[in-house]
């Protein structure tokens, strides 16, 4: 029988699925754009049936190229959030994005009743569902709440599955780091019936057959995406860490077994997160959150027209060897970790008639690089650990120029995932300790093998003189927009 691993990875554009091997490798991998739709600003929607279909295409693409497998895997982006009626399986309105901005209201209402939820969770997107197509609850006992992972399980098993996981369950705003479960109270302020939710299952561990595909493989781990990330760089022990540079950055941090104490937002702003769990155990972490990241690149390229596509940022940035005093605040859409500053905004300083495309684009680049400095200091400082060095991928992890940024504002080794999305390897880690291919989170830690290891320099003056100057600038960054500033999730 065979060893390999299906995985299916629906991420905010695109639907994919991939085999991964007993040494990791992920062959086999199709790929079809599933877009959102954005209807008026600030709405993120997506065709939930779209997603059914492509899922199912793509899954099969990779198992007529590769043949049986053991077991599948399923990793999503996280907190989008779909309503379905069991009787035809048909979603009743659109998926909402994570990104979706429609409840922001409802979340600072929500504020005076004691409930704190950000935006981009599931738990008012839920909530606008219900209310928009079934206000008076009449065909509550009929209809279904899942993230993408819930609404995918249900699609391969063909109605028989209805599950979410610890990492997802953790990002709806429905359940807490002291209620092994759903939270009744949160569930009774928002008008939602329970017999709509998800069972609430490992990580990691057989749930049901997926019958929709040939050979009705067992379904064998569910994970959101930046979990899937960490796992698949091989953070599975307490302090290692990784950050995903895409659109936005994610730092993620495994903490242990100990759940914290609360669910809020640390100090520094960092997010306890469920990082996943397996045979009743989760293991715990913390995750710092940028904005913006590649976002400021697409910036470059499609709004100031001087790259003519983001792959070129290292090569126009590597015509000059410094800035030449251009600073850069990622802060485009706000500033996330440390200071939650929603009314912050981008900044360019230190202009002179001597800066052209070559100092912009890579004080941009090191920009970002500083921002993820922000996000370390933040994490160990909420954690109490210290992150020695960091693992990364991502569509940035590509960038040379950027990675050796990374490490000079870092002050560490920088760790280049050796795979640019590691996502679709870390379900299939987690799929693979279901199956027993591999025997424990140790084994795994000991798989990792990265691409390249980026030291800093020796230069202490430079660096310390470069991080100086970006806080100043972040600091004018803020509260740009002193009424955005003021709201808190």
């Amino acid at each position: 029988m065979s060893e390999n691993l299906l995985v299916i990875d629906v991420g905010t554009s695109s639907a994919r699925a991939g085999v991964v091997d007993a040494t990791g490798t992920v062959r086999h991998v199709h790929q079809i754009p599933s877009l959102p739709s954005t209807p008026l600003s600030g709405m993120v929607e997506f065709d939930a049936s779209s997603i059914a279909e492509k899922v199912l295409e793509v899954a099969n693409a990779s198992l007529n190229a590769h043949g049986p497998v053991a077991a599948v895997g399923i990793t999503n982006q996280r907190a989008t959030t779909v309503v379905w009626d069991a009787r035809t399986g048909d979603p009743i309105g659109p998926a909402i994005g994570w990104q979706d901005l429609r409840t922001v209201i409802d979340c600072l209402v929500l504020q005076a009743e004691g409930l704190r939820l950000a935006p981009n969770v599931s738990a008012t997107k839920l909530k606008w569902l219900l209310d928009t197509f079934d206000p008076h609850r009449e065909n509550a006992e009929y209809l279904r709440f899942g993230t993408l992972d819930t609404w995918v399980a249900w699609t391969l098993s063909r109605g028989d599955v209805h599950v979410t996981d610890a990492s997802n369950a953790g990002v709806t705003g429905l359940v807490t780091p002291a209620i092994d479960g759903w939270d009744p109270r949160a569930l009774e302020v928002l008008n939602v019936p329970s017999l709509m939710l998800p069972e609430i299952v490992s990580s990691s561990g057989i749930v049901g057959e997926a019958t929709a595909l040939a050979g009705s493989p067992p379904i064998a781990a569910l994970v959101g995406d930046q979990q899937a990330s960490l796992v698949g760089q091989s953070c599975t022990l307490p302090g290692l860490a990784k950050i995903t540079f895409g659109t936005g950055g994610m730092l993620d941090l495994v903490t242990g077994a100990a759940a914290p104490p609360a669910a809020e937002r640390g100090p520094s702003g960092t997010f306890p997160i469920a990082g996943w769990r397996r045979e009743g155990t989760t293991t715990w972490g913390l995750e710092a959150i940028m904005l913006s990241a590649g976002s400021c690149v697409e910036w470059l390229r499609d709004d100031l027209g001087i790259l003519s596509d983001a792959a070129t940022s290292a090569e126009v940035a590597g015509q000059c060897e410094s800035s030449e005093g251009v600073v850069f605040v990622p802060a485009l859409l706000g500033l996330g970790t440390p200071v939650w500053d929603f009314g912050a905004r981008g900044l360019l300083l230190g202009l002179t008639r001597g800066s052209g495309r070559a100092q912009i684009t890579r004080a941009v680049l090191e920009g970002i690089a500083q921002r993820g400095r922000d996000l370390v200091d933040a994490a160990e400082a909420d954690s109490g650990l210290q992150i020695s060095s960091v693992r990364v991928d991502g569509g940035m992890s590509a960038n040379p120029v950027f990675m050796t940024a990374l490490s000079e504002a870092l002050n560490r080794s920088v760790e280049r995932s050796d795979v640019l999305e590691a996502t679709t390897r870390g379900a299939g880690y987690l799929a693979g300790l279901a199956t027993g291919l591999w025997s424990d989170e140790a084994e795994l830690a000991s798989l990792w093998s990265p691409a390249e290891i980026l030291e800093p320099s020796a230069d202490s003056t430079l660096r310390t003189a470069t991080r100086e100057r970006y806080l100043d600038a972040r600091s004018r960054a803020e509260r740009t927009i002193p009424d955005l500033s003021s709201v808190s999730f």
